[in-house]
């Protein structure tokens, strides 16, 4: 019996050898002491004794043995040799009584290697053992600025919380955000109970994952954190296997997404590509639309809300006998996927959600609902799912910052900024840039209206800035002037320009490309990227709304740049641009790429103030914070 399993094991081992040789591999086990860093460039540190995953033990401490074993621990030496028969003793011993003495090994970089054991681990790894006891001793290396390194770093934090060494991520940050996905604070210590509840979800979640998972590059742990950011790690607790085997089924996509580093593809104009000839000829008629639109708040309380209201009532007018609507509003994030799934239950085969913080209850719906399509107004979010819209309007911003400059009397400009999330760092950037092109000693102070514990009118005061830029626009019921960009003239705001989003001019063209059949073209397959649609004036989306208060020259050159903006002959972050640390691009012909534009996370030289931390933000800007804030890098 002994004997069959090693010969079962070594034809395991003649296999994998001959794998790793065909394609240019190293064939026996990976040797510690070969890969090590310099004596002295790290440290040692004893752990005690350890649960040791068995697929992270990957190779010897050093080459003695290395070459009795094939790259995946499997016995490659002669069944006659002395090893085979005390390999088959082993193998004997594991079967009647189980395997109780640790080995020893050595931990570096989260992987293990045997210092003594290696027949030991060569039996178990055959016999599908889960974890072995082992005395291990971490190798812990300098800090460096490779990703690796600090992914590894991370891990350490976290494993002084809780002990578990199983879980291996390939993106930075990922530890911090599974600590705060499973309800712990940052540094809070978890429980013997904690811990086995997480083993247990964790290993089913691997098992059916790893079951499918042939040619994925992402760990199981990648794919774990992301499923359990979309449904809920509690919810994910009380499934059952069953229910959890059909959920990772439907969420594949989400899985495969997770590979690429640049898993966003931004859509910059409206498709062009016209359907073929034939396929027309095909449609006699086009399926009546029921789009329902979700709101965090009233059309009478929020001026988003408000704009993009009067985006449904234009598509009413627009297209009066191929669309009908409905909305739902002053939803929250524990309402938002009730209301999604009410619209799909009353017909709706479109869905928008307006605000970046419905992310989580879109993708669960359209993953539950593979025939509906559903969009979310975010950008630079990355789920397969849904598509995600937004407009350039940093472009706009560029001609206010524009006009703030030509008419400000000492070059003074107050900004005040709503949440510091994609988008936004790249409008306030775009409106200091623009107002340096006209004055190039203006200077932007920069303001929060989500910060705790903050006078915005009080610190304007002190500024006593000549042009601020405020609301991009107001609810018609609110009286106030103070919105776009104003000035103020014996205690009331005089105002100058304002920039406009033209949501119905967004939702026409995008559902004209549902009724002619081409929105399939927006999506490339084999790209596996989630789909991000980024239009701005050249769309017709974005633009500004110019005061008659202003010079008739004032008004001609925010017309020139508006002209080459739309045209493409100018872009707002193009040559040499400086940050308030330095440069960030020396390139005088260079433009910033769509993707850097986006995910901006520094300010220009030109702007007084900071990118606030979450810590700093009230409660009520977190949850659009959390999905899609800016994060600051040190």
């Amino acid at each position: 019996m002994a004997i069959s399993d090693y010969m079962k094991a070594y034809k395991l081992g003649k296999k994998d050898y001959q794998y790793r040789m065909m394609h240019g591999m190293q064939p026996t086990l990976q040797v510690l002491d070969d890969i090590l860093p310099t004596k002295g460039s790290y440290s040692e540190i004893p752990l005690g004794l350890v649960q040791i995953p068995t697929d992270q033990i990957v190779g010897t401490k050093t080459e003695g043995r290395s070459n009795a074993f094939a790259g995946n621990f499997m016995p490659i030496l002669k069944e006659t040799s002395e090893f085979a028969l005390k390999w088959a003793r082993l193998s004997t011993s594991h079967v009647e009584e189980g395997i109780r003495e640790p080995i020893k090994a050595y931990e570096y970089m989260n992987k293990f290697y045997v210092e003594e054991g290696n027949k030991r681990v060569s039996v178990m790894k055959y016999f599908d053992v889960v974890s072995i006891p082992g005395i291990v001793t971490r190798i812990v290396p300098r800090r460096t600025d490779e990703k690796e390194n600090k992914i590894y770093y991370e891990f350490l934090d976290f494993y002084e919380l809780n002990k578990i060494n199983y879980i291996w991520f390939t993106k930075e940050g990922s530890f911090a955000k599974l600590q705060e996905a499973v309800g712990k604070e940052p540094k809070e210590s978890w429980t013997e109970d904690e811990r086995l509840t997480f083993s247990s979800v964790y290993t089913r979640f691997t098992s059916e994952f790893k079951s499918k998972a042939d040619g994925l590059s992402i760990t199981p742990g990648d794919a774990f954190l992301s499923f359990i950011e979309l449904y809920g790690y509690a919810e994910i607790c009380d499934m059952t296997t069953s229910e959890l085997k059909t959920l990772i089924s439907k969420s594949w996509e989400e899985f495969r997404l997770l590979e690429t580093e640049e898993d966003v593809e931004l859509k910059m104009n409206p498709t062009t590509e016209k359907k073929p000839l034939f396929s027309r000829l095909l449609s006699t008629g086009t399926q009546k639309l029921k789009i329902a639109f979700i709101y965090e708040k009233t059309a009478a309380s929020s001026a988003w809300t408000y704009a993009h209201e009067l985006g449904r009532l234009h598509l009413e007018q627009t297209f009066p006998d191929e669309v009908s609507t409905m909305y739902y509003d002053n939803a929250t994030q524990d309402t938002a996927e009730m209301f999604i799934n009410d619209a799909i239950k009353s017909g709706c085969n479109i869905v928008f959600t307006t605000t970046p913080s419905f992310v989580q209850a879109s993708v669960k719906a359209a993953i539950a609902n593979p025939e509906v399509r559903i969009l979310n107004c975010s950008v630079n979010t990355s789920h397969r799912y849904i598509r995600t819209y937004y407009a350039r309007m940093h472009e706009a911003k560029f001609l206010m910052g524009a006009i703030a400059g030509a008419m400000s009397e000492n070059n003074k400009l107050s900004y005040i900024g709503d949440y510091p999330i994609f988008g936004t760092i790249a409008n306030i950037n775009a409106f200091a840039l623009g107002a340096k092109m006209i004055n190039p000693r203006a200077e932007v102070y920069l303001e929060w209206s989500c910060l705790k514990d903050c006078d915005v009118a009080e610190n304007l005061k002190k500024v006593q800035a000549s042009c601020i830029s405020g609301k991009d626009m107001v609810i018609p019921e609110e009286a106030s002037r103070y919105f776009g960009i104003y000035h103020m003239e014996n205690g009331r705001p005089r105002n100058l320009a304002m920039p406009v989003w033209h949501w119905g001019k967004f939702y026409e063209q995008l559902i004209r490309t549902i009724m002619d059949g081409t929105w399939k073209y927006d999506d490339n397959p084999s790209a596996n990227k989630a789909i991000n649609y980024w239009w701005g004036m050249s769309a017709g989306v974005v633009d500004v709304i110019c005061s008659q208060n202003l010079p008739i020259g004032t008004k001609r050159l925010i017309e020139l740049l508006r002209h080459t903006i739309s045209g493409g002959q100018f872009e707002p972050f193009s040559g040499i641009l400086y940050s308030q640390d330095g440069v960030v691009q020396d390139d005088p012909n260079r433009s910033l790429t769509p993707e850097e534009i986006v995910t901006m996370d520094w300010l220009a030289e030109n702007v007084r103030g900071k990118i606030p931390t979450e810590e700093e933000l009230l409660e009520g800007a977190k949850p659009v914070v959390s999905q899609q804030g800016v994060e600051k890098k040190g």
